[in-house]
């Protein structure tokens, strides 16, 4: 079993925390705690257990902390950029820094699980840590949201979520490159559908468009791809990513895993040869998670983005918008559904007799630049092409509303209203002189989008968490057409 360490870890454990994007930490933990209860009747689930490297961090030198909700659970989940050993094919970097962050919410109780990403590029306000071993420490300050492993490690991160999120956060994991891949290769690869074909070799990766099983190392290079799909953006990517990570879970949970001992022992100890936890993290706590998570339908395991937007100070970075991302985190921290009571659907004043939302896919918008920085409608129209909407041009107003504002032409409301939908602060108004395409104009008052998953709903109460949603691991497309 495996013994308590220092609260900055062993050598073993630092080089543990070797980057991973937003997929393979993420399946590492929830599908890793959904089958490890079938390994109870196995002896070889001790020897697995006994793989992992853990650390024990003092949660008591955080001082007030946020309230713990009986029975949730809240998993902070960390990839950093330390490139080395097996992993120093993927590049060169120096010094751990995070390259994502994930506040995983486990809801038993409620049969649901959230996961939240914390994207790199985010500037927060980061509270003062004591460094330890080969790590300084950092004063309060304002900063990049992974610049505190940077600082101090494991515990000055863990002090800075539950500071910027007010989110009680009970365990941490993690699980390096190499890592990743086998645990792909051990389910046999993963079934997605590719809509375009991309060539990346930052990523290392090619691969034809049609459905097709990745292997370990395709889909690592499809969740470290940035440069040859979308927009080119964090954000971007983190989408595709959680696209992945729901085939993953839905093969995992729907598929021959559960049902092996020899499936089940080879995916476990691909996941623990390269995993950190805290060492509160037992064996008896991953059991019960495991128990929990089994009766969760994968149509319960959302994925979503904390809501952002362009930093004032720095354009180039993003900042958390409000009041949504507090909206977000308070619904968590308190173990309310980010969906409401209604299944996800939209509440507010709208009455019974409103039409389903538009698919992207069957919208046609053109981007008019009314707020006045430079380049601001190409920005809009690139996101809105990455979401899948028909993006038919760009240009200025010839009048600027007092509010961003969509305009849409007779019969096209729902068409309007699932773009604005899109924006932090977004309202409709119908033009009759407009056709089948819609029109964003952009004010004064733009504030970005609420998040790269979109948004479906308004912070009209039932625990919508602002009207922030993502997508869920039943929506993943495995299969083209």
């Amino acid at each position: 079993m495996p013994g308590k360490r220092s609260s900055q870890g062993s050598a073993k454990g630092r080089a543990a925390r070797k980057s991973l994007s937003i997929g393979g930490w993420i399946a590492v933990l929830t599908t890793a705690i959904v089958i490890a209860t079938s390994l109870t009747a196995y002896g070889a689930y001790y020897e697995i257990y006994g793989n992992i490297d853990q650390e024990s961090i003092n949660t008591d030198a955080f001082g007030d902390r946020p309230s713990r909700v009986e029975g949730a659970l809240n998993i902070m989940v960390i990839g950093s950029d330390v490139r080395t050993g097996e992993n120093s094919n993927y590049g060169k970097a120096e010094g751990e820094r995070p390259d994502v962050l994930i506040v995983a919410h486990i809801s038993p109780n409620n049969g649901r699980a959230t996961l939240i990403n914390l994207p790199r590029d985010l500037i927060v306000d980061l509270p003062a840590c004591k460094g330890g071993d080969d790590k300084p420490g950092m004063a309060a300050q304002r900063g990049m949201v992974n610049s505190a492993m940077t600082f101090g490690g494991v515990q000055c991160q863990w002090k800075a979520v539950e500071h910027i999120t007010g989110i009680h956060i009970d365990h941490f994991v993690s699980v390096d490159f190499t890592g990743f891949k086998g645990i792909v290769n051990s389910v046999g690869g993963v079934r997605m559908c590719v809509p375009e074909a991309i060539d990346d070799d930052k990523a290392k990766l090619h691969l034809q468009a049609g459905e097709q099983v990745l292997n370990g190392e395709e889909a690592l290079g499809y969740m470290r791809s940035r440069y040859g799909q979308g927009d080119g953006s964090d954000l971007s990517r983190i989408e595709r990513q959680q696209e992945f990570l729901g085939a993953m879970l839905n093969q995992v949970m729907n598929g021959k895993i559960l049902t092996s001992p020899t499936n089940i022992t080879g995916f476990l100890s691909s996941v623990t040869e390269t995993m950190s936890t805290d060492d509160q993290l037992t064996l008896d706590v991953m059991t019960d998670i495991a128990i929990a998570m089994r009766e969760v339908d994968t149509s319960n395991i959302n994925f979503v983005t904390a809501p952002n937007g362009p930093a004032p100070e720095d354009p180039n970075r993003l900042a958390l918008t409000e009041p949504q991302s507090s909206e977000l985190f308070e619904a968590v921290a308190t173990d309310q559904g980010i969906t409401g009571d209604d299944g996800g659907k939209k509440k507010g004043g709208d009455k019974g007799d409103k039409k389903p939302k538009v698919k992207p896919s069957d919208i046609s918008v053109e981007v008019l630049n009314g707020e006045g920085t430079p380049g601001l409608a190409d920005q809009v129209g690139q996101w809105l092409t990455t979401e899948g909407f028909q993006v038919a041009g760009t240009g200025n107003p010839l009048q600027i509303p007092a509010q961003t504002t969509v305009y849409y032409g007779s019969g096209n409301k729902a068409h309007a209203q699932t773009v604005a939908d899109q924006a932090v602060n977004a309202t409709v108004e119908e033009n009759a002189n407009l056709g089948d395409t819609v029109q964003l104009v952009l004010a004064d008052d733009w504030d970005g989008f609420t998040s790269t998953a979109g948004s479906s709903g308004s912070s009209g109460g039932g625990g919508s968490a602002g009207g922030v949603s993502g997508t869920t691991a039943a929506e993943a497309k495995q299969k083209c057409g």
